[in-house]
């Protein structure tokens, strides 16, 4: 029912939450479950929903949201309000799908709001494709309904919704949606797949400029275009010693590494370039695991090593005094900025010479993702360096 429609996953990917003001506090933390995000006044947000049609022929779209996340989440990481640097968060739903809910719109939510980028990952590798009816204007409800958007009038919060079929479909008027993600402050930017002035009559643009969103017309069958330099393998041997700084705690550490690990290996199973794009994700302060990793625990104030039980910590720090706890803690964390400065400073290298070696037209999805939110962000005062 569909053709595709690429990677505008990531745009979004775009996906998510840019705390520029962040002040961590130390909070009282259940050691053994995920933490809820507090939405603290004090702070900004940029919140991207992707709203995915996984339709009939749509797999070309999920291929290429796979393909061009961590790419856009490192260019994120370049984002500041001010001196601070922001977080990212992001939301995911498939729409148009038979599998799905006839009562609820063949819509799903795949993943609320999140600044965990392995979770968000995974359920982007949980997509797989089916024909049904696409119903825009329903599924926009619906993430305006379920996700927690805020009340921060400095919040950037952003739906990018992709697909194919007309945007006038399904029982809830697109406008109405529209209007109200408007009088929510959230901006709509649709993503359709074929030609532009087809994306037009079939009322795409319209839904886009009714909230002052952008509208992308792209070519479904575009493929990413990888280019391997020659500090690929150097990052890819650093990531795993990156990998090596982590110090699992709670119920879920063991699970948490794990899915660490398995996100690597798909990254990899589509290109050596997109598993070095991951690896400088994962040294980009966009990447946080403060649930389950004690080095980021700690930094982030979300713990008090004095009151950690031995059930939670793992074997090598069981019996460990605080003291000790502290030390070896401290010492993973020198070792994982120094792993990850030496990520970055190749990086910079990478992309010179990606660069220089670029056609014109390589990624030209992700590029006008990109370009969207940065121009939709300057209004919020956020930058790029």
């Amino acid at each position: 029912m569909k053709t595709h429609f690429k990677a505008f996953l990531f745009s979004m990917a775009l996906i998510s939450i840019i705390a520029c003001h962040a002040n961590n506090k130390r909070q009282s933390h259940n050691y053994f479950e995920t933490k809820t995000i507090n939405h603290n006044l004090n702070k900004q947000y940029i919140k991207v929903a992707l709203l995915l049609d996984t339709s009939n022929s749509m797999d070309g779209l999920i291929d290429q949201a796979k393909a061009q996340l961590w790419e856009i989440v490192n260019e994120l990481s370049y984002a500041k309000c001010g001196t601070n640097k922001p977080n990212l968060q992001i939301a995911l739903y498939e729409y148009g799908n038979d599998r799905l809910n006839s009562d609820e719109g063949y819509i799903k939510q795949v993943l609320a709001f999140s600044d965990d980028l392995d979770e968000i990952s995974k359920a982007l590798f949980s997509l797989t494709t089916n024909g049904g009816e696409e119903y825009c204007g329903q599924v926009i409800q619906t993430s305006l309904n379920q996700l927690n958007w805020g009340k921060n009038p400095d919040d950037l919060k952003l739906i990018f919704i992709a697909g194919n079929e007309p945007f006038t479909q399904g029982k809830i008027n697109y406008k109405n949606a529209c209007t109200n993600a408007k009088e929510k402050d959230i901006t709509i930017n649709t993503i359709f797949c074929g030609d532009y002035n087809q994306g037009v009559s079939s009322s795409w643009k319209d839904g886009a400029q009714l909230t002052n969103g952008n509208y992308i017309a792209i070519n479904q069958n575009r493929k990413t275009a990888y280019i391997a330099s020659p500090y690929d393998d150097e990052i890819l041997i650093l990531n795993q010693k990156l990998n090596k700084t982590y110090v699992i705690y709670g119920s879920k550490g063991k699970e948490k590494i794990a899915l660490q690990a398995e996100q690597d290996s798909k990254a990899g199973y589509l290109s050596k370039s997109n598993a070095v794009s991951r690896t400088v994700s994962k040294s980009s302060h966009l990447y946080k695991n403060q649930t389950w990793d004690l080095v980021d625990a700690e930094t982030l104030n979300e713990v008090v090593i004095e009151e950690l039980k031995d059930d939670v910590l793992p074997e090598a720090l069981k019996g460990k005094s605080a003291n000790d706890i502290k030390a070896y803690i401290d010492t993973k964390r020198k070792e994982r900025k120094q792993i990850q400065k030496q990520i970055q400073e190749l990086d910079t290298k990478r992309k010179v010479y990606i660069s220089q070696h670029k056609t014109e037209n390589t990624n030209g999805l992700e590029n006008a993702l990109t370009k969207a939110i940065k121009e939709l962000a300057k209004k919020k005062k956020y930058t790029w360096n």
